[in-house]
């Protein structure tokens, strides 16, 4: 079976943090927000968890009623074109893990439908976010449903960052702290990653984006040498929340808009939530 890159391309757009199920539809209170400004259009802010889990995706009305209302849907990035972003231009696994570790990327490239030789050519940093997960990736997550959802009502589809800097602070890791990286996946179990996203889920529903980006963190943390997790998370979530701050104030400038990114990204000082109210915006969540 041939990769598909839609499928692995929106896993790598899920990675800021990064089950019977529910029928009930869902918009947790405080991920889902509405910024009014004096000056500038509206914004309804929506933090995502990037699972297909239909506990998360069977969207409320108020939701579905809040994207058909604005002019633009705005996500943190669009899914590569080009497969070779997501590749090594000069170096092959086969030749720096070991074979206990090739063994363990066999068996998980066919968990995820992976051929083995595109396993293998995938960069470490991605494949080790691939195989964090504990299912195979869909192309059914809350990010890209809410996009079809978009351009269904014909609404205006834009990205706050380019594919470029979506990849920029993992692809700026050398392939030795890559490689920490997908050494300490290969060693969590089938068991630790199920137990861990249902963790995931379950905070998510609470409707709680400090607590969930401090399990985020945590999670994180365990995996990761404290000096490099600590250089990730300021370049994965306080730079880029800044960045994405202001392209979305910017945008707001002109049309209404209905901006979906990661959970973690509202939260804390630096958050989206924060940046708002900062900018003049008065926010109330929506239940």
């Amino acid at each position: 079976m041939f990769l598909d890159l839609q499928k692995l391309s929106q896993k790598v757009i899920s990675f800021c943090f990064l089950a019977a199920f529910s029928t009930t539809v869902f918009a947790a209170p405080g991920l889902f927000w509405k910024a009014e400004s004096p000056t500038n259009n509206t914004i309804y802010l929506f933090g995502t968890i990037h699972t297909d889990d239909n506990r998360v995706t069977n969207f409320l009305p108020v939701l579905i009623e809040s994207l058909k209302s604005v002019d633009a849907f705005m996500m943190e990035a669009a899914a590569p074109k080009d497969a070779s972003v997501l590749m090594m231009s000069d170096a092959n696994l086969q030749t720096i893990l070991t074979q206990n570790e090739l063994d363990q990327v066999d068996a998980l490239a066919e968990f995820h439908v992976m051929p083995q030789d595109v396993a293998l050519r995938t960069k470490p940093w991605l494949l080790a976010i691939v195989f964090g997960a504990a299912r195979p990736i869909t192309p059914f997550a809350q990010d890209n449903l809410l996009m079809r959802l978009a351009e269904d009502f014909g609404k205006g589809v834009t990205s706050i960052e380019t594919v470029t800097e979506h990849f920029s602070v993992m692809d700026n890791l050398s392939i030795d702290e890559q490689l920490i990286f997908l050494r300490a996946v290969l060693k969590r179990s089938a068991q630790t990653k199920e137990r861990d996203y249902e963790r995931l889920i379950q905070v998510y529903l609470t409707g709680d984006s400090e607590k969930l980006t401090a399990l985020n963190s945590k999670m994180m943390a365990k995996m990761l040498p404290p000096s490099l997790w600590a250089r990730m998370r300021s370049q994965l979530l306080d730079e880029r929340n800044m960045l994405m701050a202001a392209r979305v104030l910017d945008a707001a400038k002109n049309k209404s808009l209905f901006v979906a990114v990661g959970a973690s990204h509202l939260a804390g000082k630096n958050g989206l939530i924060t940046s708002l109210k900062q900018a003049g915006y008065t926010l109330k969540p929506i239940k």
